[in-house]
């Protein structure tokens, strides 16, 4: 007789402007697809790692000077990042990047997302837009398109967009992560019980889910 898959849980705070949580995210797949065995759901959860933007965004170039004191000092720790990417076959092209975003409505958008199962596939989206192809997550036009691609209404999406639905929810849960503790993200949360920040590499993470399986299955 086959064994039932024990289920784990696994959420994840992350932000789509993240690179790390861009790393993580693939990470996190190549872990799940080393345990076969396990049941893994994952849910995804706000966080905004620059709360100070403003909704309409600013330019990249203002926001890497702000941050980093320079474009140049960022280009400088920019290389590591873009190495780490290309050894989990994604592709970062920091200069392609010429606005930088609040992300409360990409937050919005895998949310409602989220009620289709489509959260992970619009947040891959949303990441290989930024990251990968220079994309203006502050324009709709962008943010609709994707969410189009991804199962979601068209017309429906632009007029949520339009307005404040779920922006006080995205904000709450992104306040929540941040009074918990989690001040780095990626943060992957196993089972309600330990929690893992940063981009671990895939084996470590797949270490950690059958650690919480057995852990899981010996308390019955």
């Amino acid at each position: 007789m086959m064994t039932k898959p024990v289920p784990i849980k696994v959420d994840v705070v992350s932000d789509v402007v993240c690179p790390w949580c861009y790393i993580g995210k693939r990470r996190l797949e190549r872990a799940i697809a080393l345990v076969p065995e396990l049941d893994v759901s994952v849910r995804w959860h706000p966080f905004f790692l620059n709360p100070w933007v403003p909704r309409e965004g600013i330019s990249r170039d203002d926001y890497l000077t702000s941050k980093f004191g320079s474009v140049d000092a960022y280009q400088r720790i920019a290389q590591r990042v873009v190495d780490e990417a290309a050894g989990e076959g994604l592709v970062y092209r920091p200069e392609s990047v010429r606005r930088q975003p609040n992300t409360i409505d990409c937050h919005r958008l895998i949310l409602w997302a989220d009620a289709i199962g489509r959260a992970a596939a619009l947040k891959q989206r949303l990441m290989d837009l930024y990251f990968r192809d220079g994309g203006d997550l502050t324009d709709r036009d962008v943010l609709v398109r994707a969410a189009a691609e991804c199962g979601l209404d068209a017309e429906e999406t632009r007029r949520r967009l339009g307005s404040d639905e779920d922006v006080a929810l995205v904000s709450q849960a992104a306040q929540q992560a941040a009074d918990a503790g989690v001040s780095g993200v990626p943060t992957f949360v196993l089972a309600d019980r330990y929690a893992l920040s940063g981009a671990q590499p895939a084996e470590q993470l797949a270490r950690a889910l059958r650690q919480v399986a057995a852990e899981a299955a010996q308390a019955g």
